[in-house]
């Protein structure tokens, strides 16, 4: 005789692991938009400094540029609205302010021209937002329309090399507004850069400079200092200048 069935009990409390199921992915899901909203302040501030420093020594339109800027907030204003803790201070390596070095410079650069190395005027100096500008004139550097460095003007280039303080630096070729065609150059663009290179090339070769800290570009003519509508204001304008940056190049 067979065993009678009991009916099978329904259990009414299944709802109960679905509920446990739903508030720890609830749990989970709120843990991770805490953890995402901590900002890690020490990399916000390495990401500002880095975006700060990306854009100030680019000097994309100098004081004497004739191209207006993006906008109308200064330099001066952009650097101000930033915190003074992320603003990078001079470069650390050197215990010299741009102006002693400015002033030693000077003395050396003094007495290459007693020596006839380079001629009066071959090499100027100014200080802008940018840091100190050294600036070599086509005269005393480079024959007219060539990047080819004159040998009378090395020895000067590598006692500047060897006693430029260490820090970032920038090269920059610029040029007259004469147009310039040859089989070697195309336009002053080409003229500038490879000005720039060359100059860059023999201070890496000459002097201590961290190559990690040197770069080199050409602005052909759009970077004047002085008029085009005069000869001697061309003359000025060709040059290439080595710029002892305030800031530095990159963030590490």
């Amino acid at each position: 005789m067979s065993k009678k069935k009991h009916p099978e009990h329904v259990n009414h409390e299944r709802w109960l692991v679905s509920y446990a199921d739903f508030i720890t992915l609830l749990f989970a899901f709120f843990v991770v938009l805490f953890a995402s909203s901590q900002t890690d302040k020490k990399k916000q501030l390495k990401l500002s400094a880095a975006i700060q420093s990306a854009f100030t020594p680019l000097g994309t339109f100098d004081a004497h540029s004739k191209t207006p800027p993006l906008t109308d907030i200064s330099a001066a204003a952009i650097t101000n609205s930033i915190p003074a803790a992320i603003v990078p201070p001079l470069p650390s390596t050197s215990a010299e302010t741009l102006e002693q070095t400015e002033a030693r410079l000077r003395k050396l650069l003094a007495e290459q021209v007693a020596a006839g190395r380079i001629p009066p005027g071959g090499v100027t100096m100014r200080i802008t937002p940018d840091g100190l500008v050294i600036s070599l004139h086509e005269a005393g550097f480079f024959p007219s329309g060539s990047a080819e460095v004159r040998a009378a003007s090395i020895p000067m280039l590598s006692l500047l090399a060897t006693t430029l303080p260490a820090g970032p630096l920038r090269v920059e070729g610029h040029t007259d507004n004469v147009p310039i065609q040859t089989e070697q150059f195309a336009s002053n663009w080409e003229l500038s850069t490879a000005r720039s290179t060359a100059i860059a090339r023999l201070l890496l070769e000459r002097g201590p400079i961290n190559p990690a800290n040197l770069s080199a570009a050409g602005y052909a003519e759009f970077h004047p200092v002085a008029s085009n509508n005069t000869e001697d204001g061309r003359t000025q304008n060709r040059r290439v200048d080595v710029i002892l940056l305030r800031y530095p190049a990159t963030s590490q």
